[in-house]
């Protein structure tokens, strides 16, 4: 899924998505949307979702961010999976090619994660879990960073409603330091929404998600709220895309019958000032 490898590029070198329409991807997939954060470097990202509408092969990502993401996935035949990827450095797409030191490692999993590399959209550490999430529920998620000497270690949770309590699910640690950065950090924090099935049938059916009470723990251990992001997309020409806010949170939509009737494609999306504090019950 090259969305997420082309976000993080963005992310990383701060521009804004301006590659020409790609005809390739017209009439076979839906277009890729996406949220782009507004918010300060940190060690924690929290953020909610709640999908409206679905699709098999559909990846709606939560928390991305400049090193990894994370979000849900719907496969075919109704099954449901979380997945948290972290790269390795470097931008080779070949993961048998990244010498053993170098890659990302495994320091904690919990019992019903698998895990493995991946590649073809950078290199890295991949997990999954399987969860029969739902439509119209909603669901949240949190990525927590911490710095282990040249390497940050990126852990994600998840709060499984019927547990009532959060569940670490893996760690992964990345080399962050070279000789040029040393960022240690979370930053260049996005959302998004995939259609990765690319069948042409695929781009029939809406995809719509609503993102919102995010959060960043900045470096100085204060939690920000998440209140302005800006709307892109990928290079396919497809123009039935959709962003914006309601209710207090931002949503996005792409496929079959919708309308841009949100911001325009590039445009900022603010959310109304409030007063709101984050989760107390967030692992710290």
């Amino acid at each position: 899924m090259p969305t997420r490898y082309w976000l993080a590029v963005i992310a990383l070198v701060a521009l804004q998505l301006t590659a020409a329409a790609d005809e390739k991807l017209a009439g076979v997939a839906c277009r890729s949307v996406h949220l782009q954060f507004q918010a300060p470097a940190g060690t924690a990202f929290y953020n909610e979702v709640t999908v409206e509408k679905s699709a098999e092969g559909t990846y709606f990502c939560v928390c991305g961010f400049n090193r990894g993401y994370y979000g849900i996935q719907d496969l075919r035949g109704g099954k449901r999976l979380l997945i948290f990827s972290v790269w390795d450095p470097g931008k080779q797409n070949d993961p048998n090619s990244v010498a053993e030191a170098e890659r990302v490692k495994l320091i904690y999993k919990d019992d019903a994660v698998r895990v493995g590399r991946f590649g073809n959209e950078g290199t890295g550490g991949q997990s999954f879990l399987d969860f029969d999430w739902q439509i119209g529920e909603t669901y949240r998620f949190l990525v927590t960073a911490a710095p282990a000497d040249k390497r940050t270690e990126f852990t994600a949770w998840f709060y499984p409603p019927a547990e009532k309590k959060w569940k670490k699910l893996v760690t992964f640690s990345t080399i962050t330091a070279t000789p040029k950065s040393n960022v240690q950090t979370l930053s260049g924090y996005y959302s998004f929404v995939e259609d990765f099935r690319r069948n042409r049938v695929s781009t029939e059916h809406i995809r719509r998600a609503a993102y919102g009470n995010g959060w960043i723990r900045d470096t100085e251990g204060k939690w920000q709220p998440i209140e302005s992001a800006r709307f892109t997309a990928d290079s396919n020409p497809a123009t039935n895309i959709d962003a914006g806010q309601g209710a207090g949170r931002f949503f996005l939509a792409t496929g079959g019958a919708t309308k841009n009737e949100g911001v325009k494609l590039r445009e900022p999306i603010e959310l109304p000032k409030s007063e709101r504090r984050p989760p107390e019950d967030l692992p710290q």
